[in-house]
């Protein structure tokens, strides 16, 4: 599934081409994708220009010039296409801007992506987005704020950070990356590493760390070609951050941190594959 960089990357691919930009015509091939289109969709869209696209954690936000906001989230294989004709097997959503001068489309074998159509003034009370955490790169993510989060949580450190009610936008290769880099181990639960004191423990300032730096080289990077993301162009434009890793799919090779001769091992948790060092990861 896409994570923050990878969507943050399509939302900078569809900026130059949709702001500004006046919806003509949507056309809703089925009447659903991970959930039913809510009534009015097409209406609400139809005529209405495009003034901004914002993301929160892994949702896309197109603000719209009659008020509304309407939200995309791409599930595990959606992807938008600028200037497709739109006639694929699982386009599912295509949309002309401009009396057809510019085309979106939004494609979806799987169909676990998601559209909604609601106030922006009622956003804080949108199902989706209420209750999210902060997102790294933001002044909302402190060390602090990220120790209160996970004080007393039993559960293990990965499991913890994939909760987007502690950190916004984080998914399962960034978490994993994150913590091989911080040396801290997947196995380890969340209140040891928030440890007992008040005192901002080591592992804390460095997960923190990690975190903002990972995210801020994947972002730069254009994210990851992990399963089936891809950026808008329709040429298949892929992030470089793979290139980076240094645990993610890197099961039974060396340990890329410095002076480490421990090897990369795989293990499952809550049904995900981690990846991480044994020997410099405790």
């Amino acid at each position: 599934m896409p994570e923050l960089p990878e969507v943050e990357t399509v939302r900078n691919g569809l900026i130059p081409h949709l702001v500004g930009r006046r919806i003509s015509f949507v056309d809703l091939r089925r009447d659903d994708l991970r959930f039913p289109f809510p009534n009015g969709f097409e209406e609400g869209l139809t005529d209405s220009r495009v003034e901004a696209i914002d993301r929160r954690s892994k949702y896309l936000l197109f603000r719209l010039d009659n008020g509304l906001t309407w939200l995309s989230h791409l599930g595990m294989t959606g992807v938008w296409t600028i200037d497709s004709d739109g006639e694929g097997k699982h386009d599912h959503v295509h949309i002309e801007f401009d009396d057809g001068a510019v085309t979106a489309t939004y494609t979806d074998h799987r169909r676990f992506g998601v559209m909604d159509l609601f106030a922006t003034e009622d956003e804080c009370e949108q199902k989706l987005l209420a209750g999210l955490g902060p997102e790294p790169l933001t002044a909302e993510f402190t060390i602090l704020a990220l120790k209160d989060a996970l004080n007393g949580r039993r559960t293990p450190i990965k499991t913890a950070l994939l909760d987007q009610r502690i950190v916004a936008g984080l998914g399962n290769i960034y978490v994993s990356e994150i913590l091989h880099r911080a040396h801290v181990s997947p196995l380890k639960t969340a209140a040891v590493v928030a440890g007992k004191s008040g005192r901002i423990s080591v592992a804390i300032e460095r997960i923190h760390r990690q975190t903002n730096e990972v995210i801020f080289e994947a972002i730069e990077a254009g994210g990851s070609t992990i399963s089936d993301f891809r950026g808008v162009s329709g040429s298949g434009d892929l992030g470089y951050f793979p290139h980076r890793f240094t645990v993610f799919n890197r099961e039974g090779e060396p340990c890329k941190n410095n002076s480490c001769a421990g090897t990369i091992r795989r293990i499952v948790q809550s049904g995900r594959s981690t990846f991480y060092c044994p020997k410099c990861q405790r």
